[in-house]
């Protein structure tokens, strides 16, 4: 058990009121999750701030305050911890008051645009083969083994991040896969982690909202790559680097420590080669010095995927396991929700649902539909608002260039206008769409309908965007929406409507 006095002594500049020897059984700064001698951290937001919520923690058992203002008022009884800056001074409390439970496992942070969530499952996967416990942290959900939790972020903030490392060491896990974003990295939310393998995937446009240029873009991602060869209490650090993608040798560049690279184009310690991509799969060979060459029949398709298997290959072979056990799982596994997933509801046509939403995700998913096409490509998107506009156009143009009918719709709208949100997108889709037909449909449901609607035997619809989301971010509230769902309840009603026709 740590006291108060104990976190004062971990951040610099620090004043302590009230009892120092106040012991603390947990941190929390959600006052609704408050419970008896937790220590409450009153974060000041935009909209929310948490200085408000005093009371009501204190009614349900906060012991302690910890604020950057001075002079807060509080009940009798109740300490009070000052800090000079309150990021830093979680940085340094939490992890200490968790026993900085990274420390106990080997950790594996997999950062970049896209592929991080097939490349953690593809991770995650080969450990539990090869004998491990393994834990995992990423944009889907939390899981301990098989127990599932939810998220609320790709990377969790550091007071929940090492609440949840602490829960999967006391679970007895032997590793945790975890997505690490340029958000967390750029916000220090990892604070406190040892990594042991950090993997690069690869950079495109994206959160450009927040870090304004691609250039911060990227360097926030090389942060992962200076944590990994930072001096901790384990052993055997190593880069995973993705050498095809112009940004890799800034990765590498900012990783003291031993690297495997990997690559389709280029020269690397692992390489893919003979690849040949099919609607049932990928055929591909994997070559690598330390066990030649590795033949593999894929049940995922698509290019993107064969460079998502070598950045999980790779993270495997840094942590030693063997190539037998590698394959084996390469072979069994099959998809992860909402990644270029297949919605089956006895149509004669195909519907894929995937979470893409950059440009670089969208061409990749379009081209992959567009190899495996018999006939049309229909393609459902739309983008998030209250994020990067400058890709709107961008996604708009790419649609309209590799699908045969589009439809833009709303993604997560948020405080913006949808309307004008397809406007943007729709200029891109005009430049690009020629003869072929598009239109605009605020309403996702609508649209999903409308795509379904217009598909015949052999076509491909692609609803892109969100995936595994099962919900949609209004202005005033967040609704339950599921594309899977929708575009199952889409076809019953076209097949509805067809036999009522045939009556």
């Amino acid at each position: 058990m740590k006291t108060l006095e104990d976190l004062a002594a971990k951040i610099p500049g620090a004043v302590l009121r009230g009892d120092g020897k106040t012991e603390i059984t947990g941190i929390e700064h959600d006052s609704r999750k408050v419970q008896q001698g937790t220590l409450f951290v009153c974060i000041p937001g935009v909209h929310v701030d948490g200085h408000s919520f005093i009371g009501k923690a204190v009614e349900s058992g906060a012991k302690a305050i910890l604020t950057a203002r001075k002079g807060v008022a509080v009940p009798d009884g109740i300490a009070v911890l000052e800090v000079p800056e309150l990021r830093s001074a979680l940085d340094a409390m939490v992890p200490y008051f968790y026993d900085y439970p990274a420390e106990s496992m080997r950790i594996i942070g997999i950062t970049g645009t896209n592929g991080k969530t097939t490349t953690s499952y593809i991770t995650r996967a080969i450990l539990r083969n090869a004998g491990y416990k393994v834990g995992l942290i990423g944009t889907i959900q939390i899981l301990i083994e098989e127990e599932h939790y939810p998220i609320h972020n790709t990377t969790p903030d550091v007071v929940i991040l090492q609440e949840t490392l602490a829960k999967m060491r006391d679970a007895g896990m032997d590793y945790v896969v975890m997505e690490v974003s340029s958000h967390a990295l750029d916000q220090n939310r990892v604070a406190g982690i040892e990594f042991d393998t950090a993997v690069f995937t690869n950079l495109t446009q994206d959160h450009l909202d927040y870090h304004k240029t691609m250039e911060n873009y990227k360097l926030a991602k090389a942060k992962l790559f200076d944590a990994v060869c930072r001096p901790g209490k384990k052993q055997g650090k190593t880069a995973v680097v993705n050498i095809d993608d112009a940004a890799g040798q800034t990765m590498l560049d900012h990783a003291k420590c031993a690297h495997l690279t990997y690559a389709m184009d280029r020269e690397a310690d692992l390489r893919a080669v003979d690849v040949d991509v099919r609607a049932d799969g990928a055929r591909f060979t994997l070559a690598c010095a330390s066990f030649g060459k590795m033949p593999l029949q894929l049940h995922i398709t698509g290019i993107f995927n064969v460079y998502n298997v070598m950045s999980a290959v790779g993270a495997a072979l840094a942590e030693h396991v063997p190539a037998q056990i590698i394959r084996k799982t390469l072979e069994a596994f099959t998809a992860v929700p909402g990644r270029f997933e297949l919605v089956k509801a006895g149509q004669d046509f195909s519907i894929i649902v995937d979470y893409a939403h950059t440009p670089d995700g969208v061409e990749n998913v379009l081209e992959t539909a567009r190899k495996i096409a018999k006939r049309r490509i229909l393609a459902v998107f739309g983008c998030g608002g209250d994020r990067d506009k400058t890709k709107r156009p961008i996604m708009g143009r790419i649609a309209g260039r590799l699908a045969d009918i589009v439809i833009a719709t709303s993604d997560n709208p948020r405080s913006e206008d949808p309307a004008v949100i397809l406007d943007e997108v729709e200029k891109g889709v005009e430049e690009t769409i020629g003869s072929k037909h598009h239109e605009k449909i605020v309403d996702r449901r609508e649209a999903i309908y409308r795509a379904v609607e217009l598909a015949q035997k052999d076509d491909i619809v692609v609803i892109l965007g969100k995936g595994h989301e099962n919900y949609q971010i209004l202005a005033d509230k967040t609704i339950h929406f599921d594309d899977k769902e929708e575009a199952r309840a889409a076809v019953q009603a076209k097949l509805g409507a067809g036999k009522k026709e045939e009556a």
